[in-house]
C-alpha cells in the first residue's frame, strides 16, 4: 500500500514539474503554433475514427476477393465439362441460350414499367412490334417508349434497365426539353429487346 502511495506522489509531482513547462512552451507557440497543433490532434482523431477502420475493411474485402478467385479457378467435381472446350456449335447454342424465349416479352415489358416506376419515370403511349425474321434464330422486339423525367431519374432508369433486362440494346435516344431552365427532360428511346425463337 505504501509503495502505491509512494509511486502516486512520485507521478504527481513529475506532472507539477511538466505542467510549467508545458503551458510556457504552448505559450511561446503562439496562435499559428496553436491552431497547428490542434490541427494535428484533429487528423490524428479523423485518422482512427474514420481511416484506420476502413483500412481494414479494405483488408478483408481483399481477402474476400482472394478466396473468391481461388474459388472460381477450382474446377466443380460434379461438372463433367469443366476443362473441355466447347466446339463452335456448342458455344453457338450456348450463346443462344442466353437470350429469353419468345413466350417472355409481356414479363420483360412488365419489368421495364417497373423500373420505370421505381426511378418515377413517366411512361406514355409507347409503341412495340415484333420482328421475326424467317432465316433469323433470334426475334427482335422493338419498343418505342416516350420518357419524362429529370436528367438524374431517366439515367437511372437506362442503367437499371439495361442491368435487369440484359437481353436489351438501346438504338435510338432522342432527347427534348421544353424550356431551357426546366429540369423536365422529354426522351424517345428506341429499345430493341432480343428473343430466343
Amino acid at each position: 500500500m505504501d509503495l502505491k502511495r509512494l509511486n502516486t506522489e512520485t507521478l504527481s509531482a513529475q506532472l507539477n514539474q511538466w505542467l510549467p513547462q508545458l503551458r510556457w512552451q504552448i505559450g511561446r507557440l503562439g496562435t499559428p503554433g496553436k491552431i497547428g497543433i490542434g490541427l494535428l490532434v484533429v487528423s490524428g482523431i479523423y485518422f482512427f475514427s474514420a481511416v484506420a477502420p476502413q483500412e481494414t475493411m479494405l483488408q478483408q474485402l481483399k481477402e474476400r476477393a482472394e478466396t473468391l478467385q481461388i474459388q472460381a479457378q477450382k474446377p466443380t467435381t460434379g461438372d463433367a465439362e469443366v476443362g473441355k472446350k466447347m466446339t463452335g456449335d456448342q458455344a453457338l447454342q450456348a450463346f443462344y441460350d442466353f437470350f429469353p424465349m419468345i413466350d417472355s416479352s409481356p414479363f420483360w415489358i412488365r419489368e421495364l414499367v417497373r423500373i420505370a416506376k421505381k426511378h418515377n419515370v413517366e411512361l406514355s403511349s409507347s409503341e412495340y412490334r415484333l420482328i421475326n425474321e424467317q432465316d433469323a434464330r433470334l426475334a427482335r422486339y422493338e419498343m418505342v417508349l416516350p420518357i419524362r423525367g429529370s436528367y438524374a431519374q431517366i439515367r437511372a432508369f437506362i442503367a437499371d434497365a439495361l442491368e435487369s433486362v440484359p437481353a436489351i440494346a438501346i438504338s435510338a435516344i432522342a432527347i427534348k426539353r421544353d424550356v431551357v431552365s426546366s429540369d423536365r427532360l422529354e426522351l424517345r428511346l428506341e429499345i430493341n429487346l432480343f428473343l430466343n425463337k
